[in-house]
């Protein structure tokens, strides 16, 4: 691991910090706009968006949004006052609760979806240049130690043949 970081390093993960900020109060604003906060909006795309095989729990969807199981039951309960989701109970486990969109909160998600899609298409290549940035500068001292260590494995091998051939 690198022991500093140089002014360029600060500048490249600010640069990361940045674009994915702006994403993010886009985000925010067009949430906002549709009557939803910014979890709300997160929240579906996460029942949308959960891989095959699992299942939208609750502790599914908190692990998902990062937050504390007791915020994703109150931001469900939200979505469910306001018509966006519905819960129901697991199959064989009763104590299981299930959360899955209504037809509102498909279309909902549907259209914001759409607006951050969009978005991402056109902030996506700053952000693509600031990551590649932030991984080059990571990625350069492990090449150096790797030229450092072939080098050092060349001249091991050059001294051996050469104490090899001094002997024959």
């Amino acid at each position: 691991m690198k022991k500093g970081l140089t002014l360029s390093d600060y500048r490249s993960l600010a640069e990361v910090r940045y674009q994915i900020r702006r994403f993010l109060h886009f985000s925010e604003q067009v949430s906002r706009s549709a009557g939803l906060e910014p979890r709300q909006y997160q929240l579906m795309l996460a029942i949308k968006g959960l891989p095959p095989g699992v299942r939208p729990r609750i502790g599914e969807l908190a692990e998902r949004l990062q937050i504390q199981h007791h915020s994703a039951v109150e931001l469900v309960n939200r979505l469910g006052t306001g018509g966006f989701v519905r819960r129901r109970r697991g199959g064989q486990d009763r104590r299981e609760v299930l959360v899955s969109l209504s037809s509102k909160g498909e279309q909902t998600l549907r259209e914001l979806a759409l607006h951050h899609h969009e978005e991402l298409r056109s902030s996506a290549p700053a952000l693509l240049r600031a990551l590649k940035r932030v991984v080059r500068r990571a990625k350069a001292p492990l090449v150096v130690q790797a030229q450092k260590e072939a080098v050092s494995r060349a001249a091991a091998k050059r001294k051996m043949s050469t104490s090899k051939s001094r002997a024959a």
